[in-house]
């Protein structure tokens, strides 16, 4: 078992994932926040279970669906939030948005808009590890689709025969935008892709965190002991479509009833409060403090000033 304080702070942080999610679905759907988002709630698990795994100084990069990995990691959700509000004190400046975050001083490399764009980026920072010998691996998250793209197959490549320490930890929610693992691939075992290139892969269920930090911790290990890459294939579920356009008529009514059954913040309620490592009332309490987190990061959001339209000029400048 986990040390209790570490059980309680992880399923606060599940929590404020999902509070945040939920509350930015929210507010563009009263237009105030413009642009697009891609949600993770449904898959708290893999983002807080994976980086629980870590050691502190490790790093982490993300995709289009990286907010939670970004507060799990250790990110600001007010200055998150103020990025998608456009405002000055978005880890952007308020000018990348959703998909362009990143904050290296807790080692978060960034997320990207383009499917399958930071596994080289991930890929080249854990050349740079093994090259200064810092000690330190790389975890870079990834979806089913991700699979498909030449930067994967490229990149997972170079780190299997260079054996760098990296987990490339793929969050198999079962779609690619709308369509289906099963109609993209004639073999829908996602970890066969990776095995092929000799790296040690690993099936998990991404909705349990237990399971996910496990598995994690011990091919994380590995990595930084020398013994090279690992992949990781947690199968999880995403609650919302795939952007906001996007409003899931491609899933049965009893497809999402069956992975609602299993949602991770339910599993970990059920487990922690089983295990007795908090009542009913604290589960309560934890959900009401995350709620409180977000709404205090959002009224952050609202109040914090517009980028100054100079920074935009000067910025024009550097680039030309």
């Amino acid at each position: 078992m986990f040390p209790t304080e570490e059980l309680i702070k992880h399923y606060r942080l599940m929590l404020v994932i999902r509070c945040f999610e939920e509350t930015v679905d929210r507010l563009f759907g009263e237009g105030l926040i413009a642009g697009t988002a891609h949600l993770c709630a449904g898959q708290e698990a893999c983002a807080v279970g994976a980086i629980a795994a870590l050691q502190a100084d490790d790093l982490v990069s993300s995709n289009h669906r990286g907010h939670g990995h970004f507060i799990a990691k250790g990110g600001d959700a007010g200055r998150i939030m103020a990025e998608l509000f456009g405002k000055a004190a978005g880890y952007a400046g308020g000018r990348g948005g959703s998909q362009h975050m990143a904050d290296f001083s807790i080692g978060f490399l960034g997320m990207h808009g383009i499917t399958g764009g930071m596994i080289p980026v991930a890929t080249g920072a854990a050349l740079s590890q093994k090259l200064l010998n810092t000690g330190q691996i790389v975890l870079c998250f990834f979806g089913d689709g991700a699979t498909g793209t030449g930067a994967f197959h490229e990149a997972v490549n170079i780190g299997a025969t260079w054996e760098l320490p990296i987990v490339y930890f793929c969050e198999n929610n079962q779609y690619a935008m709308s369509t289906p693992l099963d109609q993209a691939f004639k073999n829908a075992d996602i970890a066969d892709r990776a095995r092929a290139y000799g790296l040690l892969t690993v099936a998990v269920d991404g909705n349990d965190y237990f399971a996910v930090r496990q598995a994690t911790q011990q091919v994380a290990q590995r990595a930084r002991d020398g013994g090279g890459p690992a992949f990781i294939e947690a199968k999880t579920y995403r609650i919302f479509g795939h952007s906001k356009s996007d409003d899931c008529a491609y899933r049965s009514a009893d497809e999402e009833a069956n992975w609602a059954a299993r949602d991770p913040l339910t599993l970990m309620r059920e487990r922690l409060i089983a295990d007795g490592v908090i009542s009913e009332a604290e589960a309560d309490e934890l959900h009401n403090q995350a709620q409180a987190t977000v709404a205090e990061a959002t009224e952050f959001a609202r109040d914090s000033p517009q980028p100054d339209p100079q920074t935009a000029i000067h910025q024009y400048n550097w680039l030309h």
